[in-house]
């Protein structure tokens, strides 16, 4: 089935109700084990995308490298923020997503008047005017641009921080279940780039004793499905 390119349709439709900077945010490693989240933000304008741009879950690892760089002379501003493991051990997923969202707006070169959400939920919330939309990653060209970016950054500090840690192949992975990963932590337990509140740690005997609970009042526990919501 052939991928349906995104369009400036959204952001037309903030623009006409009197937005000027309309930035669009992604998310990834919201699903991993291992590793921070990121948000990307990507400010594009109404120009004409770089041809293949769609979300970066549809595209091969290959043609995503190849075309960031591409997207990061093209847009008109970008910005990458993230939350720690120890953050989202913390604070929760969705306050952890909602801080590294806050810090790739606030490293923003330009204060966006409206914010496109990847998603029906918005993490995100005041003082910014959000319109979220479902798999704004495939059809929003300023979501798409975000997606590509946050993934190929991640990947390449997932691979970077994996080097310490080769057993885990978090180059492969991106911390993110995989046998090679499963079999590591079995093995030898979580690093520090592991989130040691996660469910995961209900599975192994030997290191389920390291599991942190939240201590955060009022912070909801993610459930385990949550947690594998997103896959790679």
């Amino acid at each position: 089935m052939p991928i349906v390119p995104p369009t400036h349709s959204v952001e037309r439709s903030l623009r006409r109700a009197g937005a000027r900077i309309v930035v669009g945010l992604d998310e990834v490693g919201r699903g991993a084990w291992a590793g921070p989240v990121t948000v990307g933000a990507a400010v594009t304008g109404l120009r004409r995308a770089p041809e293949g741009l769609t979300d970066s879950k549809l595209l091969t690892e290959l043609r995503r490298r190849a075309l960031a760089p591409v997207l990061a002379d093209w847009v008109t501003a970008y910005a990458l923020g993230h939350a720690s493991p120890q953050e989202c051990d913390e604070l929760g997923m969705t306050a952890a997503l909602r801080l590294a969202a806050v810090r790739a707006l606030e490293a923003l070169p330009v204060e966006p008047d409206a914010v496109i959400l990847d998603g029906k939920h918005d993490y995100l919330g005041g003082p910014w005017r959000v319109r979220t939309v479902i798999k704004g990653d495939q059809s929003c060209i300023c979501v798409s641009a975000a997606s590509v970016l946050a993934k190929v950054h991640r990947d390449g500090l997932m691979a970077e921080l994996g080097e310490a840690h080769p057993e885990y192949g978090f180059a492969d992975n991106a911390g993110y279940p995989s046998p090679v990963h499963r079999a590591a932590l079995e093995e030898h337990g979580p690093t520090e780039q592991h989130r040691l509140s996660w469910a995961y740690l209900d599975g192994l005997p030997k290191w389920r004793h390291l599991k942190r609970v939240r201590e955060v009042p009022g912070a909801r526990e993610d459930s385990a499905d949550e947690q594998l919501a997103l896959g790679f």
